[in-house]
């Protein structure tokens, strides 16, 4: 199993996408270089990308500094024993939060090793990860691709991804997940590479930068 480490990793698996489906040789000419952006596996790195969810980058920044000034560094032992009601003071929405204390608590408590998914295939790791309430299909994709370094996972469910692949591909309609996922399975196993491939191309078509905050 592939594992992306740095930017060699990204340069190898464009590369080989390039062979692999000649489609993307002009959405690599357009889109530029790809961003890496892996931060290390781990508690911090799954909540930070909780925390942001379906939020500005202005409000995740408020809530994780507040989380920071509050726990200093932000554990699964320290989340599992802030007091009642402490996460109010986080900014942070009821729903994020029990997700947050339920993956606190797994980690905490050694039901969950967020370190071992690395070495874990996708589908088994995903499997892990999405067992917990709260964290859906995205969020468990994300953090393999940017905390575990999984070099084959692609976030069909993404709104961005989806439309840069549709106007890469000329569709005229912006394709679903299913769709997507059935068009990314040809790039494996560099699925992950792919993402970032088109997040950097969405990024030069629509001078938005959508890729996940991690």
């Amino acid at each position: 199993m592939q594992i992306i480490r740095d930017e060699r990793d990204i340069e190898q698996g464009l590369a080989a996408l390039l062979e692999i489906d000649p489609r993307l040789r002009p959405v690599a000419a357009e889109a530029g270089a790809l961003p890496l952006r892996l931060r290390e596996p781990g508690f911090e790195g799954l909540a930070h990308i909780i925390v942001s969810q379906v939020v500005s980058r202005a409000s995740a920044d408020a809530i994780w500094g507040k989380m920071i000034a509050g726990m200093g560094q932000v554990t699964a032992e320290g989340y599992a024993g802030l007091e009642p009601e402490t996460w109010r003071t986080f900014g942070l929405s009821r729903i994020k939060h029990d997700t947050l204390a339920r993956v606190a608590e797994a980690v905490a408590g050694g039901g969950l090793n967020l370190h071992a998914l690395s070495a874990e295939s996708p589908e088994k790791a995903l499997s892990e990860l999405t067992s917990i309430k709260g964290i859906g299909p995205w969020t468990a994709e994300v953090y393999l691709m940017f905390c575990g370094g999984h070099a084959d996972v692609f976030p069909a469910g993404d709104v961005a991804l989806q439309a840069a692949v549709g106007m890469a591909f000329g569709h005229d309609v912006r394709p679903l997940a299913k769709a997507i996922a059935r068009e990314a399975a040809v790039w494996a196993p560099w699925r992950s590479v792919a993402a970032r491939l088109f997040w950097a191309y969405y990024a030069v078509k629509t001078r938005r930068d959508a890729l996940p905050i991690v």
